[in-house]
C-alpha cells in the first residue's frame, strides 16, 4: 500500500513564488491602470484660464436700498483674482505649512502622509484620518463632492495627479488660494481679507495670513466674525506650525500677537434680512436663471428701516415680539421689520404671521371712505348688509 509523501520545502517555496508573481502582476496592472486613468483625466481637464473664472461656485446677489447703498450681499463673494506673484509670501507659506508641508515635493498625493495615517489608524483601531494634499483639496473643490466614500477618494487622487501633470506647483497654489472657501460666503484670500480685515489680500501681514490659513480647517468655527477668540487661538497654532516646519523662525512667530490683529467690524442692524428674505423670491418671476453676479435695486429707505428697527426694539415688551411695515402711497415698501432680532428668529411677523388685525384695520376702512368723498361727520347706520348675495359676519 502506497504512502503519501509529506509536502516538501521545495513545493512550499514554489507556491510562495507563485503568489509573489501574482501580486507582482496585479501591481503592474494596477500601476498601468493608474497611468492610463491619470492620462485620460489630464486630457479632459479644463484650461487654466477656464479654472480662473469661478463661475461654478455660484451666483452673487447684491441687494441695494433706494439710495443705492448695499443692504446685503448674498451668495459667494470672490474679491480680486491675485496672481502667484501678487500673493504675499507670508500667505503662501502659512497655507503650505498648515495644509500640506510637502506640497513642493509630492505628485499630487502624499505617500508619506498617507502611510503615517494608515499606520496610526491600524495602531489605534480607528478610521484613516484626512490626508488630503492642497492639490487633492483643489480637485475636490472643483470637480467632486465632500462625501467620504472610497470611490470619491480614488477619483480625488487621480484628478490631483492629473492637475500636477498639467499645471505647475505655482499655478496649483494660485488656483487654490483664489478658490478655497473661507466662510461667510468668501471664496479666495482676497474676498476673505476684505471681509475680515477691510483691505485686499495683496497687503496681508503675517498675523492676518495666519488667521486666514487657519480658517480652511473649519470656516464656521474659526471665523473672526463668529468667534474672534477662536480665530486668534487658531492663528497661534498656525504660527507655531510655520516655525516647526521651518517656514519662519521661532523668534518671528513669537513676535506676532494675534490679539493685535484688527478685525473689521460688522453692523449689528440685521433687520434688513427680513425685507430681503421677502423680496428676493420674487426674482424668479423677473429674471432668468443666471450665474452672473446681479444687483437688485429695492425701494427700502435705510433711514426709515433703522428708525423702525429702533422702535420695535424699544417698545416691544420683554418676552414679546413686534412687526412693522412702512408703505408709500405708490405701494413701495420703505421699511420692514419682522421681529426684534433676525439672528434670534428669522420668522417674519410682518409677512408670515396670520393674526387678526383687529381695530387696526379701521384705518384702511376710514381711508377708503374719505377717498370716496365722505366726511368725518358723516354717519352710517350699523346694521346687517348684503352685497351681491354675500353678508359679512361680525
Amino acid at each position: 500500500m502506497a504512502r503519501m509523501r509529506p509536502a516538501t520545502a521545495s513545493s512550499g517555496r514554489s507556491r510562495f513564488k507563485t503568489i509573489l508573481k501574482g501580486l507582482a502582476y496585479a501591481a503592474i496592472l494596477g500601476i498601468l491602470g493608474l497611468i492610463v486613468a491619470v492620462a485620460v483625466a489630464t486630457a479632459y481637464l479644463p484650461s487654466y484660464s477656464d479654472l480662473t473664472k469661478r463661475n461654478d461656485l455660484g451666483q452673487m446677489i447684491r441687494v441695494r436700498a433706494a439710495n443705492g447703498a448695499v443692504l446685503v450681499s448674498l451668495g459667494p463673494s470672490f474679491g480680486r483674482w491675485l496672481t502667484y506673484d501678487q500673493i504675499p509670501p507670508e500667505m503662501r507659506a502659512a497655507m503650505i505649512s498648515t495644509e500640506d508641508r510637502r506640497f513642493r515635493s509630492h505628485i499630487g498625493v502624499d505617500p508619506i502622509g498617507l502611510a503615517r495615517a494608515i499606520g496610526s489608524a491600524l495602531a489605534k483601531s480607528h478610521r484613516v484620518s484626512a490626508t488630503s494634499t492642497i492639490t487633492q483639496q483643489l480637485a475636490r473643490n472643483i470637480f467632486l463632492t465632500n462625501n467620504r466614500s472610497y470611490g470619491r477618494k480614488a477619483k480625488e487622487a487621480i484628478l490631483a495627479m492629473a492637475l500636477e501633470r498639467k499645471f505647475t506647483k505655482d499655478q496649483i497654489l494660485e488656483l487654490y488660494l483664489n478658490r478655497v472657501y473661507f466662510g461667510g460666503g468668501a471664496y479666495g484670500i482676497d474676498a476673505a481679507s476684505r471681509k475680515f480685515f477691510g483691505h485686499g489680500a495683496d497687503h496681508l501681514s503675517l498675523g492676518e495670513a495666519a488667521i486666514i490659513a487657519g480658517l480652511v480647517k473649519a470656516p464656521s468655527n474659526y471665523s473672526p466674525t463668529a468667534d474672534i477668540e477662536a480665530a486668534r487661538s487658531r492663528s497661534g497654532v498656525v504660527l507655531e506650525t510655520m516655525a516647526r516646519n521651518g517656514f519662519i523662525t521661532p523668534q518671528v512667530a513669537a513676535s506676532v500677537n494675534p490679539a493685535e490683529v484688527r478685525i473689521e467690524k460688522t453692523t449689528n442692524n440685521n433687520s434688513v434680512r427680513y425685507f430681503t428674505d421677502w423680496a428676493l423670491p420674487q426674482l424668479d418671476q423677473l429674471i432668468d436663471q443666471t450665474t452672473d453676479p446681479i444687483d437688485v435695486w429695492t425701494t427700502l429707505d435705510p433711514g426709515m428701516q433703522a428708525a423702525g428697527d429702533r422702535a420695535i426694539r424699544a417698545h416691544a415688551p420683554d418676552g414679546a415680539q413686534g412687526a412693522l411695515v412702512a408703505i408709500d402711497r405708490d405701494g413701495a415698501v420703505r421699511a420692514m421689520v419682522g421681529g426684534k432680532d433676525y439672528i434670534d428668529s428669522i420668522y417674519n411677523r410682518a409677512t408670515q404671521a396670520t393674526r387678526q388685525p383687529g381695530s387696526a384695520f379701521k384705518l384702511f376702512v376710514y381711508l377708503a371712505a374719505l377717498e370716496s368723498g365722505m366726511k368725518p361727520t358723516d354717519t352710517i347706520v350699523d346694521e346687517p348688509v348684503t352685497i351681491d348675495g354675500w353678508s359679512p359676519r361680525n
